[in-house]
């Protein structure tokens, strides 16, 4: 599972557009949960699992002139605490 927080470079409008693009183009494997919009210090953040952690980086290659991003690795509060 991962999460993506996300920080606009561009107007919202084309954050949207690229935002579909990836939606359209997503890496075999990947599966959103979740895409918020978000207020504080990020504009957005998606939730969404993949099989590995080069998913996560496939899928915002393109998006680094429109969006800055910060991903997290997640883990469900079950598995953690099957960690300890």
């Amino acid at each position: 599972m991962f999460l993506t927080l996300i920080k606009f470079r561009k107007k919202a409008s084309d954050v949207v557009e690229v935002g579909k693009k990836i939606m359209q183009n997503l890496p075999p494997g990947v599966k959103i949960i979740g895409i918020y919009w978000t207020l504080g210090r990020y504009d957005a953040a998606w939730l969404y699992e993949g099989s590995n952690e080069k998913d996560a980086v496939k899928l915002w290659l393109n998006a680094g002139d429109v969006v800055r991003t910060e991903t997290l690795v997640a883990i469900s509060r079950e598995e953690a605490l099957k960690l300890l």
